[in-house]
């Protein structure tokens, strides 16, 4: 049973502990709030002001459990933070660690400075949570994805536009190496795991990943340099740095090309022209 009053209390100064650039908002001139606005958070939140003030002021319906994670996202909060949400909103609170899509506020505060690098959040099995803009320039917008093809390895196998983005030569690399790192989650996580009905689907469907899958590869790693075929601005050989959260299993890419090589020249230039590639 939704506790409304609790629900408001608890958004209110959840919204008011936080700054602007806490969240990677501008700060602003001559602001009267205290924290951030209802405005500001109903965006980060990706709802209405008017929806998210109504649940301030306990009014409106119960929010669903969707809402409710939207709002533990745009807030911030941490996963003790966000499971005493739901219970608020008289929801269970949902799963913890590699089947959750929560990022955790440390993280998203490390994503939130990356506003002009090529960055991404993924789970272990490659499903993308956050995008900077030059990321979407880089890789395309995959935060509409849904279902198995929100993992890049599934894509890999299933959708011959996955492969555009790397050169031929480096085809059958990327194609072992999802196969190895699926193969090592799928055992980490055993039946009935996201993990093993990625590995379910795709070898009902696809002989290429049939006949790697038989051959039991594990331990292949991303290398350290990446080589993307970008449409607009050619090749780019770009370094891949990550930031592991052990408790959500989520990781943060940072992309970054050596300065004075073309590589880097490249990627200004995306930065730029990103918007219309």
């Amino acid at each position: 049973m939704i506790d409304r009053s609790g629900l408001a209390e608890f958004l209110r100064l959840r919204r008011e502990s936080l700054q602007p650039e806490d969240v990677g908002l501008p700060h602003g001139p001559r602001r009267r709030t205290r924290g951030l606005r209802r405005e500001e958070v109903a965006v980060l939140c990706h709802m209405s002001t008017d929806y998210y003030a109504r649940l301030e002021q306990e009014r409106g319906p119960q929010p669903s459990e969707q809402m409710v994670a939207s709002i533990a996202q745009g807030l911030h909060l941490t996963l003790e933070e966000r499971d005493h949400l739901f219970r608020l909103a008289g929801h269970r609170a949902p799963l913890r660690g590699a089947e959750s899509h929560h990022v955790g506020p440390g993280m998203l505060r490390i994503f939130d400075r990356l506003v002009d690098t090529a960055a991404e959040i993924v789970t272990e099995l490659g499903e993308s949570l956050r995008q900077t803009p030059l990321d979407v320039a880089l890789v395309g917008d995959l935060s509409q994805r849904v279902g198995p093809a929100r993992s890049i390895g599934y894509r890999w196998f299933t959708e011959p536009a996955a492969r555009d983005l790397h050169p031929p030569e480096d085809h059958d690399f990327y194609s072992r190496m999802y196969v190895s790192g699926l193969r090592e989650i799928a055992t980490l996580r055993g039946p009935g795991s996201r993990a093993q009905q990625l590995v379910d689907l795709l070898t009902d469907s696809n002989e290429e990943f049939r006949a790697l899958w038989s051959e039991h590869q594990v331990g292949i790693r991303p290398r350290s340099v990446k080589r993307y075929q970008h449409p607009t601005v050619g090749l780019l050989e770009l370094n891949c740095h990550t930031l592991l959260d052990p408790e959500q299993s989520h990781m943060l890419l940072v992309y970054t090309a050596a300065p004075g090589s073309d590589s880097y020249e490249r990627l200004q230039l995306l930065s730029v022209v990103g918007a219309g590639s």
